[in-house]
């Protein structure tokens, strides 16, 4: 199996869950990744693509304590960025992107290796945005464009404030 340039490698599943052509994109890309071109052949699974500074498999905590190091770094610059983000957060925010883009809960879920759509679809039930804009589209006279902004009613948003 040799790559047309340019090369895209898709990996359906997590963990340990590749399976049949997923597990040959798998060789490949290892086979690049540690030989520097593809050979054209399966070669045997290593026991991991990624490795940490000591030569050992990257682990959940080595991406976790990676991310916590930027997002320390970020903070520096922005308060808008939480004190804390772990893994999942990165990922779950990829899949609220790509559900308010229009994308296919069908293709979220292939996205993120879900096997049931029902996993999926809590995403879709978070999506509180999604679904004002979907009641906006579906009954456009309930909404009065003439109504004043209160993002600019200073005395409002102190009010709201206070409610913490």
């Amino acid at each position: 199996m040799i790559l047309d340039s340019p090369s895209v490698v898709i990996l359906h599943g997590k963990g340990t869950k590749l399976e049949g052509s997923a597990h040959e994109e798998y060789c490949l890309l290892a086979s690049i990744l540690f030989d520097g071109t593809p050979s054209g052949q399966a070669m045997e699974k290593p026991e991991f693509l990624v490795s940490n500074s000591q030569h050992h498999p990257l682990t959940k905590e080595g991406v976790a304590y990676i991310i916590a190091k930027y997002v320390a770094s970020a903070r520096k610059l922005s308060t808008i960025v939480p004190p804390k983000v772990n893994p999942h957060m990165v990922r779950h925010s990829k899949a609220m992107h790509l559900l308010q883009a229009g994308v296919n809960l069908i293709y979220i879920r292939d996205f993120l290796g879900h096997v049931d759509i029902k996993t999926t679809e809590i995403y879709a039930r978070a999506d509180t945005e999604t679904k004002r804009k979907a009641i906006e589209n579906a009954y456009p006279d309930l909404i009065d464009s003439n109504l004043p902004d209160w993002n600019k009613d200073q005395e409002l948003l102190a009010w709201l404030s206070e409610l913490k």
